[in-house]
């Protein structure tokens, strides 16, 4: 079993996306690297430093990291500072958190890919984050599977990307 956090705009829409994919085993919505220890989501939404973060753990024999980080960039805008869709705020920054160095060089071959790509297309540098994790925070329960329990919730991913697996 595997681990990584990715940060991308508001957590419920990105929990919804990757627990659709086979070898996810478990995904949890959570605060991560920011500097006030164990952060409410008040606190988040109020300059905690924190970035809504989903935790995805995965079996790397049935999903490899780099197939999920081709469904990440699916479904963000890495041009795009503390802003996913509407939702703005350093709380909506983009990030790739990892806790295992040998991960490192298969998400830096990735990135660096995409961004190449797109600095020749726009001339813009990714504004995804890409560093260890520093900590992550479980969020509140209500905002657990957020839109598994409230489907007409607000999400910056269009709608046709929850059904991918199917």
């Amino acid at each position: 079993m595997k681990t990584i956090y990715l940060a991308g705009g508001c957590f419920w829409g990105v929990q919804k996306f990757f627990d659709q994919f086979k070898g996810v085993k478990h995904t949890e919505a959570g605060y991560a690297n920011g500097k006030k220890p164990d952060p409410t989501y008040f606190d988040v939404c109020h300059a905690s430093g924190h970035a809504e973060t989903v935790k995805i753990d995965y079996d790397e024999n049935e999903i490899s990291l780099r197939k999920l980080l081709e469904y990440y960039f699916m479904v963000i805008d890495p041009l795009s500072y503390n802003q996913q869709g509407a939702d703005r705020g350093i709380q909506y920054r983009t990030g790739i958190y990892y806790t295992d160095p040998e991960d490192l060089p298969v998400i830096k071959e990735y990135y660096d890919e995409l961004e190449n790509e797109e600095m020749r297309q726009s001339g813009e540098p990714f504004a995804v984050e890409l560093m260890p994790l520093e900590n992550f925070y479980p969020a509140e329960e209500e905002h657990q599977k957020y839109l598994e329990k409230n489907p007409g919730g607000y999400c910056h991913i269009f709608p046709k990307y929850f059904g991918l697996e199917k």
